[in-house]
């Protein structure tokens, strides 16, 4: 049976998000009323750290002027080559539109072909980099346009730019001809869902000398491009993300110690900053995961096109087969290891982290809580709040135990109405430094900019986490927000998608 809460939309005020998030034991700061700048919290400038190797905790980075971050976002909607299209570069200028100050990453780009996530996924390389390169320049252009045409913007200075680079690992399929996994482990649970049988999708430590060399290459061609910084994508399954839980790895990537889990992170960096010398490093991060969900039987009873609820799969315990996850009880966390890698990072002189958890693929409830779920999910096995708080409460912990971190937060966008007022508590309260936000802007990129103006929400663009972004591209479609963004209503995917939907059971 399917589990029933309210909706976020149905809540009257603040103080019912409030008197929801206490009953459901899971409290978050939460202001009656939004501040428009300069009074904001969230339209307070930040002085960065650098993120750089060997700059002393007094030395001066970059400035961003608000609070505001976007994420980078997969639109399936590339060249078969990874070059960028007139979709992808509609979804760059919306970014510009925003008014956010921090752009991290911007999309995920893959720095080899067999790394791609999808056969659309932008690719960096030799021949890719200048349209890549273009995507920021277009980016700020709109961003300079946009701040001219708004006497509410609150600055006008150009947001930070950045790439995220990434191996999509067990989840690569790089060509239509379907699943093309590479492993860091082997894992009872995944393996069958990505149809690994062997150990041939296993990495060996020869070839990830060669990968290595390929994450250098992609920053130094992002550095070329006027990137202002570069995020090494570790979170959502990913090839790096992955290797962070390889405990039953052999060779010198893996195994038991963290220190020998991380050291593909560290030589990565390392060459990085050999190859791109004072390009800034920022890390995304899942800083805790769950066993992977599947839907649970449904009663017949039921509507056919009802998922049933999300729950784990048979597995042992202990569950060593995660990261920040507690083995002797994997449905809760333990951010000591995620503490002491960024700790780790801190050290090496990386500063700026995005805090997400889990993946996509197999706890999408952990990783972006959501209403509805796509067609290949299932319904929510508890009130998407609780995810929420639990994505939060992991940032403000890190943000707690290391404070010479700069934190973004992620798990924004199931607060609908009540973003803007969660958002700017928290950062007053300094549960961490900014806040990120997602598939909230493929629908209403300017929520940043109509927050800080004090122009009320428009709320017939809040993303009410119909799930069709993820929906789209599972079957094979460009991904975007069709029941909100006219642009995509008016596609002829929206059409297929509306019978997929209509069809699923």
């Amino acid at each position: 049976m399917s589990v029933r809460f309210p909706k976020v939309a149905s809540l009257k005020n603040a103080a019912s998000l409030r008197a929801r998030l206490e009953e459901l034991g899971c409290p978050l700061p939460c202001d009656d009323e939004i501040l428009p700048a300069p009074d904001s919290p969230m339209a307070k400038a930040i002085a960065l750290p650098p993120s750089v190797p060997g700059a002393s905790g007094e030395a001066a980075g970059p400035r961003v002027e608000n609070r505001w971050v976007i994420h980078p976002m997969e639109g399936w909607d590339g060249t078969r080559e990874g070059r960028p299209t007139e979709l992808t570069r509609r979804r760059w200028r919306r970014f510009g539109q925003s008014g956010a100050g921090w752009i991290w990453g911007g999309e995920a780009v893959a720095v080899r072909a067999d790394g791609r996530a999808n056969p659309h996924q932008l690719l960096i390389n030799e021949e890719n980099a200048p349209a890549i390169g273009a995507l920021r320049r277009e980016l700020l252009e709109t961003a300079r346009m946009a701040a001219e045409s708004d006497e509410a913007r609150v600055s006008g200075r150009p947001p930070l730019v950045g790439l995220q680079l990434t191996h999509s690992g067990r989840w690569s399929r790089p060509t239509e001809a379907g699943p093309a996994p590479r492993i860091a482990f082997r894992h009872p649970i995944l393996d069958a869902r990505v149809g690994v049988t062997d150990d041939s999708a296993l990495w060996s430590d020869r070839e990830l000398e060669d990968l290595i060399g390929d994450y250098a290459r992609a920053a130094a061609l992002a550095q070329a491009e006027g990137f202002d910084f570069v995020d090494l994508k570790h979170c959502h399954g990913y090839l790096l993300h992955e290797f962070l839980s390889a405990r039953h790895r052999p060779g010198r990537f893996g195994g038991p110690l963290l220190e020998d889990r991380t050291r593909l992170c560290f030589e990565i960096l390392d060459a990085v900053r050999d190859a791109a010398p004072g390009l800034a490093v920022g890390v995304r991060l899942s800083a805790f995961d769950r066993v992977p969900h599947r839907p649970a039987e449904t009663d017949q009873a039921e509507s056919k096109r009802s998922l049933g609820p999300g729950t784990p799969e048979p597995h042992p315990v202990p569950y060593d087969l995660g990261f920040g996850i507690d083995p002797q009880a994997p449905e809760q966390s333990d951010l000591g290891e995620t503490i002491a890698l960024t700790r780790s990072l801190v050290k090496a002189g990386v500063r700026w982290f995005n805090v997400s958890a889990g993946s996509p693929y197999y706890v999408p409830h952990i990783q972006r809580p959501a209403a509805f779920p796509p067609s290949d999910g299932y319904s929510p096995p508890e009130d998407p709040l609780m995810g929420v708080a639990r994505l939060l409460q992991a940032a403000r912990t890190l943000k707690q135990e290391v404070p010479e971190a700069i934190v973004v937060s992620t798990g924004w966008t199931y607060l609908q109405d009540y973003l803007p007022h969660t958002a700017q508590a928290c950062v007053r309260e300094g549960w961490f430094d900014a806040v990120g936000l997602g598939r909230m802007v493929l629908s209403y990129p300017e929520l940043p900019a109509d927050v800080m103006a004090g122009r009320p929400l428009q709320r017939r663009l809040l993303c009410r986490t119909f799930s069709d972004c993820t929906t789209a591209p599972r079957n094979g479609m460009v991904s975007g927000c069709y029941p909100l963004d006219t642009f995509y209503k008016e596609r002829p995917e929206h059409e297929n998608l509306d019978r997929l939907k209509r069809g699923a059971s």
